[in-house]
């Protein structure tokens, strides 16, 4: 199979991103999520003719005698005559026959007697005024943010028909790897599994596990016949040194995408498991790994590309054949460089804004940047 090109091989990861089925699910559990069908109200807002204002709720002309007492939650006062009112709250049910509510700050209030001047109507929400029962309020497709969240349980939804978010099980491998303290001589620390959920998660995937693996494929092929998830990354096995062994795993697999013409992040990997899921393999060296994920990850898991282009304000060498990904900061006259963007290394992607995707052989003009979580 040959190196596809940095556009082809993103865009085919894309074409291949297979969200899950809908499925009912807890308020909890559905942030992130898209609506899988419109959201309509199952009450009214608000469920009835409510005060909008702390103050007096009247009938007729003042002075008006105070008879009672309403609180938000409390029990309605049944009804007013004429030349009564009631202290009420805010939120609470006006009583029947109510003209309007008079605010404490425009009343004159002895404790038996009130008056002050009430228009007509005033400072009454009635019931269905903002949202109709029944009424749709947001079509499917919508993102589950905390304001639909709030929206939701507002309208009498105790769950929601969404598409969940795909599930990704991360595999980290390599025995020179350590996942805690200071790797010795010859070790490294690992530096992709911790940038990985908080990737999966702002790309529009759950981060199902995180399993750390010896080197051999015998281990690899192992923990891959245990996955359920419906996105699967190897970290670290995607190249062709003899500790890479993710190719002969994936005898059986079909395998997508092998190489891409892109620096950092050449060796990656994306393949179909004879289960259905869909393999990212990354490379192991940590802004090699970021770059892959963003051509290859990020599509699969559904995010869109923003598509924003920028001049570079900055020297930036192009690649003959390949496409470079220049971490850079936006600024009023182009996207600057940060340096630091050696394949072993965060701490320019760490500085960054986005990825400036340089194209082969370019020699000035505008370039694409590509956002960062």
């Amino acid at each position: 199979m040959s190196t596809l090109s940095w556009e082809r091989a993103r865009a085919l990861a894309a074409a291949h991103a297979r969200p899950p089925a809908p499925a009912d699910l807890p308020l909890a559990e559905v942030y992130g999520c898209r609506l899988a069908e419109p959201l309509r109200a199952l009450v009214p807002v608000p469920g009835a003719d409510v005060s909008a204002m702390d103050g007096y709720a009247v009938r007729g002309q003042p002075p008006w005698r105070l008879v009672g007492r309403v609180l938000a939650g409390g029990a309605a006062y049944p009804s007013l005559a004429g030349g009564e009112a009631v202290e009420i709250a805010t939120g609470a049910p006006v009583p029947e026959g109510t003209a309007a509510v008079l605010p404490y700050e425009a009343a004159d209030a002895d404790g038996h007697w009130v008056k002050g001047p009430a228009e007509s109507g005033r400072h009454i929400r009635r019931r269905g005024e903002d949202i109709p029962e029944h009424a749709v309020v947001l079509g499917a497709g919508t993102v589950v943010t905390p304001s639909v969240l709030g929206l939701a349980a507002g309208l009498g939804h105790d769950r929601l028909r969404v598409v969940p978010k795909p599930a990704v099980s991360v595999l980290v491998t390599g025995d020179e790897v350590v996942f805690a303290g200071l790797p010795g001589p010859g070790r490294v620390r690992d530096a992709i599994g911790p940038m990985l959920p908080g990737l999966v998660e702002w790309a529009g995937g759950r981060l199902a596990g995180v399993v750390r693996l010896p080197d051999g494929e015998r281990a690899l092929r192992e923990a891959l016949a245990g996955q359920d998830a419906d996105v699967v990354v190897v970290c670290g096995a995607s190249s062709k040194g003899p500790a890479d062994h993710l190719r002969a795993v994936l005898r059986d697999a079909e395998v997508l995408v092998d190489g891409v013409a892109v620096r950092p992040g050449h060796p990656q990997i994306l393949a179909r498991l004879a289960s259905g899921a869909m393999l990212a393999g990354l490379p192991g060296n940590p802004f090699a790994a970021l770059g892959a994920a963003l051509t290859l990850l990020v599509p699969l898991l559904g995010r869109p590309y923003r598509g924003e282009t920028s001049a570079l304000a900055g020297p930036v060498r192009a690649h003959p054949r390949d496409t470079r990904l220049v971490p850079v900061r936006r600024a009023e006259k182009g996207a600057v460089p940060v340096g630091h963007d050696r394949p072993g290394s965060l701490w320019g992607a760490a500085l960054a804004e986005a990825l400036a995707a340089v194209p082969p052989g370019w020699c000035g003009g505008p370039v694409e940047l590509i956002e960062l979580p």
